[in-house]
């Protein structure tokens, strides 16, 4: 009787024994459990993440998937090309009548009794050469009843000059209000005056001549030179009648290909493998006959501009048949003694004390 105790207590001690080997099966289950579980939860966040990125991409590519036009739609587009046809008819339309003498500001008729200008002359100039200007007109120039009578006599003379790339602004006023006083300014309306725009305001400015004046010979001058008036119309004078001239001071030279130095060239490689530019009138003073002008006007839309003036207007010549006629005496920056133009030290000297004396007005003003 004294073992069953003994007996109960081992069994007792074994049936406690089972549960603790039984847990760690399930203890590494419940593990197991876990980790499968954060897999499972962390592949759906990455799931649900790449949806909302491929409903953005698709909604994104719905948005600039061409829609469907409607009837309305299709009838724009064809009105569209229609005017675009009807703009390219009237372009044709219109530089043959230029061709045929019909021009802005006058008509060419063989039966005109007024009488041909003997030239119109531009001078270059921009809204920071107030200072040059009035040493031009204390010079060379003539101004006011000087000036009209001279033109009577058959020669023009205006400064030349684009407008702001701020229009209305003070620059433009400021032009205006001076205009309004000295009335010698040919003002370029669809030019924006810059630097790097000489080349089409060569172009706009013979247009514009010729369509204002009807005269023989139509001449740019900048504004860095002095000028024997009287000899130059003399020149002119000699050569009326005779068309198709292209007349200056005719150089040529290296083509500078090499970007930040002066004159560069942007387009250097169209002139060749020796880089040199073509034989062309300086720009410090070039002469263009009438029928030359009337070519530029006409054709102006479709003329290739470069990075210079005299080049382009050079390369347009080369495509007619123009008569070169080098002048020296239009050498501008030469030292020989007989000369129309110069390269003009004392007006600088002039501009930069009228420039100084300015300065010191203002400063005693206040």
């Amino acid at each position: 009787m004294e073992s069953l105790p003994t007996t109960t207590a081992k069994s007792e001690r074994r049936w406690r024994s089972k549960p603790l080997q039984n847990s760690r099966p399930t203890l590494l289950l419940a593990f197991f459990s876990c980790v499968a579980w954060l897999y499972v939860g962390g592949r759906l966040w990455q799931d649900s993440e790449s949806r909302a990125l491929l409903v953005s991409l698709l909604k994104r590519n719905a948005d600039q998937r061409p829609k469907v036009l409607s009837v309305e739609d299709k009838l724009t587009v064809l009105g569209c090309k229609d005017l675009e046809r009807r703009i390219v008819e009237a372009e044709m339309d219109l530089t043959l009548a230029k061709s045929q003498g019909y021009l802005k500001n006058q008509l060419r008729q063989s039966g005109s009794s007024s009488a041909q200008l003997l030239a119109v002359i531009g001078v270059y100039t921009g809204f920071g050469s107030k200072s040059k200007r009035h040493v031009f007109r204390g010079s060379w120039m003539p101004t006011g009843d000087a000036l009209r009578k001279l033109e009577e006599k058959g020669v023009v003379i205006r400064f030349v000059i684009g407008r702001s790339a701020n229009r209305g602004d003070s620059l433009d006023r400021i032009i205006d209000e001076e205009n309004r006083s000295t009335k010698d300014f040919l003002i370029l309306d669809g030019h924006e005056e810059a630097q790097e725009e000489l080349p089409k305001k060569a172009k706009i400015f013979f247009s514009t001549a010729v369509q204002n004046w009807d005269a023989e010979f139509y001449v740019k001058v900048d504004d860095n030179i002095n000028l024997d008036l009287e000899g130059l119309i003399g020149l002119l004078d000699r050569r009326r009648g005779q068309n198709s001239s292209y007349i200056g001071c005719m150089k040529s030279g290296d083509v500078i290909s090499e970007d930040g130095k002066p004159w560069y060239e942007p387009e250097w490689w169209k002139f060749g493998d020796e880089k040199s530019y073509f034989r062309h009138a300086s720009g410090s003073l070039m002469i263009l006959s009438k029928n030359l002008t009337l070519y530029i006007n006409i054709n102006s839309a479709s003329l290739k501009t470069y990075a210079h003036d005299d080049i382009s207007v050079g390369s347009w010549m080369m495509g007619v048949q123009a008569t070169y006629i080098d002048d020296s005496r239009l050498c501008c920056s030469s030292i020989r003694q007989a000369k129309i133009c110069w390269a003009n030290l004392y007006l600088t000297i002039l501009v930069n004390s009228f420039q100084i004396r300015c300065v010191l007005w203002h400063k005693e003003r206040r």
